[in-house]
């Protein structure tokens, strides 16, 4: 198959533990060919915090908009979609900054881009041709992000409910779920919705072989 003229973009939003990460692997397993799917997570492009103290980036709330550097993704994923290759930041969640280090990301033909705010963003959004929202029940959001926070990220579950409290539940209430409108596709229950997955890749591969 040739190359398409520009790369099919699919946003995944939805809250922390919806299930936005399994969704995006699902459909990279089942589309994978070729090297032709690239995925990629908003959470690489938190801000760079090398000017603060630790004290001042633990106070940072990570689930705003303001907390991203949306302008380098959006000049990013243009990159990509004019084939041209980018070096995409890596972030250090616990040191609360960028690393020094960056990845070497090749173009391809379908980029998924996943993460809580990727539809708040109308610029991000207009580079889109696929919108999905993935919404979760908001106790099994909690437990999954409780599990994924002390066992990757080495956090204690007590500060892990508290940031849930303070900004995490708020935070989408305010901005995650109000993008749910943009959304062309909406998930139930994440990456257990099977018939969802098999939808989006239906989707992707007719559009694909246009």
């Amino acid at each position: 198959m040739l190359k398409s003229e520009r790369p099919i973009i699919i946003g995944i939003a939805g809250g922390s533990g919806s299930g936005k990460t399994t969704i995006a692997h699902e459909i990279y397993n089942q589309l994978h060919q070729n090297d032709r799917i690239l995925t990629i997570t908003q959470d690489s492009y938190y801000k760079n915090n090398d000017n603060l103290s630790m004290t001042e980036r633990k106070k940072i709330n990570y689930d705003h908009p303001d907390a991203f550097d949306m302008e380098l993704l959006v000049e990013q994923l243009q990159n990509l979609m004019n084939y041209k290759a980018v070096e995409m930041p890596v972030y250090d969640f616990t040191a609360h900054t960028r690393s020094k280090e960056t990845i070497h990301t090749e173009p391809a033909d379908i980029i998924i881009l996943e993460g809580i705010l990727v539809l708040s963003d109308e610029s991000l959004r207009n580079l889109m041709d696929i919108k999905v929202f993935v919404d979760t029940d908001e106790d099994i959001r909690f437990i999954r992000r409780l599990q994924r926070d002390t066992e990757q990220r080495g956090r204690s579950v007590d500060s892990v409910i508290k940031q849930y409290l303070s900004t995490v539940k708020p935070m989408y209430n305010q901005f995650i779920e109000p993008t749910k409108r943009y959304a062309d596709i909406i998930v139930p229950e994440g990456g257990e919705n099977t018939v969802a997955i098999d939808m989006l890749t239906t989707k992707i591969r007719s559009v694909l072989t246009r």
